[in-house]
């Protein structure tokens, strides 16, 4: 019994995602690592996110996303809800790079990029 626990948590460890450069959107709830709002001010946000054109641009950031076209290309599957309590991270799309960034502490900080 005591050997599934180590195992379980190493599988759901290896679900979590390294990093967040390479960002695919995902069309169901349940296919996605993190459910995202996109709040209308900045200061409601947990993560300022700044949108860039090319993937090596966004590479080890937690501020930086490129959304790529394929699921496998992405480090982070990502579903947009709608309302505040159904997200796991709030964002505000910023079009200043460098404004781009945490507002406040996050359990999914760090672990983005």
């Amino acid at each position: 019994m005591k050997r599934g626990i180590p195992l379980a948590l190493a599988t759901l460890l290896a679900v979590v995602p390294a990093s967040a450069g390479n960002v695919y959107v995902v069309d169901q709830e349940c296919k996605a690592d993190l459910k995202v709002l996109v709040v209308d001010d900045w200061y409601d946000a947990d993560l300022q996110v700044y949108y860039v054109d090319y993937w090596y641009q966004a590479y080890d950031t937690d501020e930086f996303w490129y959304f790529v076209d394929n699921w496998y290309e992405a480090d982070v599957e990502v579903y947009f809800v709608d309302h505040w309590y159904e997200a796991d991270l709030k964002t505000y799309v910023t079009e200043n790079k460098y404004a781009a960034g945490w507002n406040k502490s996050h359990p999914w900080q760090g672990k983005l990029h």
